[in-house]
């Protein structure tokens, strides 16, 4: 069930990377948000309800709220023209929340490729952090960027592998998509150094 909500991730990620880089406007992305948003409470509500007290399960669903109240706020925050300090120091507490949830996935839940796809997460929503929590405008492009590529191997991806029976995590495996997300962070950054941001003002997105 934690796969399907993850599908949608991916998409409004992408959306919301592609917002970061002025490209889609902060209020036509909110409806997305909001959507997704819902989708990530109320799958995550499901799955507590069917573990009946199982540690495992329990585990699986708790990191998902993460992303349901993330989108949930950028959604509200964009169509109400709010400002996006709030975001921003949420998502800090969401980087730190991916990091204990890579920690649970290497060791615990004994997932290796879970465990790098959760840092890459706390990488992004670090980002988000100092951008709209600090206002480090000069990361904007540098975010955007790294949201629009990192959307798909680290959501939509394992999302369809999962869906149709082929995810496998291995450490060796999981060395493979680690490295694979090092260079997307690289081409992000050459991506965001080709042309100078020079908004006033961000929007709110994660």
């Amino acid at each position: 069930m934690g796969s399907v909500g993850l599908l949608y991730v991916g998409a409004v990620l992408f959306v919301n990377g592609l917002m970061l880089l002025n490209i889609v406007p902060a209020r036509s992305a909110a409806i997305l948000n909001l959507f997704v948003g819902a989708l990530q409470c109320v799958l995550p509500t499901i799955m507590l309800v069917m573990a009946d007290g199982d540690a495992a399960a329990t585990l699986a669903a708790s990191g998902l709220y993460l992303f349901g109240f993330t989108y949930l706020y950028v959604g509200i925050v964009n169509i109400a023209g709010l400002e996006p300090e709030g975001i921003g120091w949420f998502s800090l507490f969401v980087a730190g929340g991916a990091v204990v949830y890579a920690g649970l996935s290497f060791t615990v839940v004994d997932d290796p490729v879970f465990g790098v796809i959760w840092l890459s997460w706390a990488v992004l929503w670090l980002l988000f952090f100092l951008v709209l929590g600090v206002h480090r405008d000069q990361l904007a492009r540098f975010t955007g960027w790294s949201v629009v590529l990192l959307s798909q191997p680290t959501c939509t991806l394992p999302a369809f592998l999962m869906l149709s029976g082929h995810y496998r995590s291995t450490p060796g495996i999981a060395a493979i998509w680690a490295l694979g997300f090092i260079v997307l962070f690289v081409i992000a950054k050459a991506l965001s150094a080709h042309r100078s941001h020079t908004a006033a003002k961000q929007p709110a997105y994660s």
